[in-house]
Parts: structure tokens; sequence; C-alpha cells
């Protein structure tokens, strides 16, 4: 029998946001995330009811670096 390994996703990891923190940390309007979901990887963005949750890498990929000190 072959089983496969699960990877779990660790929910405290500093990676994993909401739209709204990630929009404030890369000083972006939340309009601007929505309108370019289909441009980030897989697995870097998920909706959950009415609330977009991204990962840093997926905003980097979308939107570059953070902006540095309310840049």
């Amino acid at each position: 029998m072959v089983t496969a390994e699960k990877t779990k996703t660790n929910l405290l990891d500093k990676n994993i946001m909401s739209s709204a923190q990630a929009c404030k940390e890369w000083g972006i309007d939340d309009s601007a995330l929505r309108k370019r979901v289909s441009q980030f990887p897989p697995g870097t963005i998920r909706k959950f009811g009415k609330t977009w949750v991204v990962t840093s890498e997926g905003m980097s990929h979308v939107f570059g670096e953070k902006r540095q000190n309310g840049q």
C-alpha cells in the first residue's frame, strides 16, 4: 500500500495574510488586488467567503516588493 505524506499548512505563518493587510503592507488599493487576481501564481491566493487570503510570495510576484516605511 502506498501512502502519500500530507503537508500541513501553518496558519500562523506570517507570509499568509488577508488581502486588507497585504494591501496595507504593499501600499496599494484593495481594488488593485481584486483586478489582478488572475495574475497570482496557483496556490498564492484564495477566497474565503468575502475575504481574499494571499501569500507574500503571490503579492511579490504581482506587485513587486513591499513598500518601505510608508513610501
